[in-house]
């Protein structure tokens, strides 16, 4: 195959070390961008077990080692990481003769490495913002909070394009680090929904067992137990659905918001309709979202929303907060209910809407699973992003840089 342009992408996650969501969406991009002519090079930490380089469908993948330097906290770490991956990387290039056409680069822990070689090597950056620190935190306030936001701000003035997932994160990005308004991209996020269809021969109502009762409905949560995530807003709805729905809450995911809820739900006299189930593998996960009767995405601050739309994918009705990316994903009525954030009242009003009228939710999930095939397929998301380089690369070619 011919490559009509090559790209290296930096990303401080890609499979199998999965954090957050820039992980699925590095490595579903990069993939999808390799069948539409693109020669993709993903640099990336290493991680136990997976190999220092190797080949998925044309993408070649290499891992740094990311540990050689000890360091007494995260933002050196991030720092030492970025010097090693950076070294590495020019010597890559070198092999390859330059022949690097664009950088990418995945948010702030990879700005060093992506900054630096734009530099020595005098080719264009793109810089994708997943999410921001000022708007993690609704502020800053503290040094290591200004170091991460100083430094986003200083990758998105470094990179020659800006794309952010969202109109909501475009808007909040330019308000963030005062960027012009042409430097700014909108490409959404996707999703992989032939996925949920792998798995058909799984019999769901055996699998639904180990986490409910045939009786009980299932009322799902996936993401990181963190305050932007609204997990707390999520349990304080629990027994308010309860009073009306016989439902099994299932919770996936760690963090650090786990024990005091874990707590809080046993103060309530409810731990036997609350399960904490911690990180689950991906056919699990994708199982859960098929079988579960609602997944709910309570968040506070969301730039996109992936776990909403993989449950539209899943074939899943889905309830949201209304803000961020989450308000553009769902159209309320049409394809999935959206409520006031951080409200436990109208997350509960919507969570047992959904679970009191099948009808209802049936014509939802069947919305949604129509508009995410024709909205968010990763081979759309990578031809728009492969329009964006080429833009780039001709206004490139007109400057002194070339």
């Amino acid at each position: 195959m011919t490559q009509e342009l090559t790209v290296m992408m930096f990303t401080w996650e890609f499979p199998p070390r999965i954090i957050g969501g820039i992980s699925p969406h590095v490595y579903h991009l990069s993939k999808s961008m390799a069948k539409n002519d693109v020669k993709v090079y993903v640099v990336t930490c290493d991680f136990p077990g997976a190999p220092q380089h190797e080949v998925l469908d044309e993408v070649e993948v290499f891992r740094i080692d990311s540990y050689k330097n000890p360091a007494p906290n995260f933002a050196t770490w991030v720092y030492l990481m970025n010097m090693n991956m950076q070294k590495e990387a020019a010597a890559l290039v070198k092999s390859l003769g330059g022949k690097v056409d664009v950088f990418h680069a995945h948010d702030w822990l990879v700005a060093n490495v992506g900054i630096g070689l734009k530099h020595v090597f005098r080719k264009p950056l793109l810089a994708t913002i997943h999410s921001t620190e000022i708007g993690r935190r609704n502020g800053i306030h503290s040094d290591y909070e200004r170091m991460i936001h100083e430094t986003e701000a200083w990758l998105t003035y470094e990179a020659w394009k800006v794309i952010c997932c969202s109109d909501y994160m475009v808007s909040h990005v330019r308000w963030a680090f005062g960027l012009p308004e042409d430097k700014l991209v909108m490409i959404p996020n996707g999703v992989n929904a032939q996925q949920y269809t792998k798995n058909k021969n799984t019999n769901l109502s055996q699998f639904r067992r180990k986490f409910a009762l045939p009786e009980e409905k299932i009322v799902l949560f996936v993401g990181r137990l963190v305050y932007e995530k609204g997990i707390h807003v999520f349990v304080n709805a629990v027994p308010k659905v309860s009073e009306k729905v016989n439902a099994k809450f299932v919770i996936v995911g760690n963090g650090y918001m786990k024990e005091p809820l874990s707590k809080l739900v046993k103060s309530m006299g409810l731990a036997h309709k609350v399960t904490f189930t911690g990180f689950v593998d991906d056919e699990t996960l994708g199982n859960l979202q098929r079988c579960a009767d609602v997944c709910v995405v309570p968040s506070l601050f969301e730039p996109f929303g992936i776990v909403a739309l993989e449950a539209m994918a899943a074939k899943s009705p889905v309830v949201v907060s209304d803000t961020g990316g989450l308000s553009e994903i769902v159209e309320h009525d049409v394809t999935g209910v959206k409520v006031y954030p951080d409200n436990p009242d109208s997350l509960a009003w919507g969570i047992t809407k959904v679970l009191l009228d099948e009808n209802y939710a049936n014509r939802l999930k069947n919305n949604a699973h129509k508009r995410v095939q024709q909205n968010y397929d990763w081979d759309k998301i990578s031809q728009q992003t492969k329009a964006v380089y080429k833009a780039v690369l001709k206004e490139y070619s007109k400057s002194f840089w070339a």
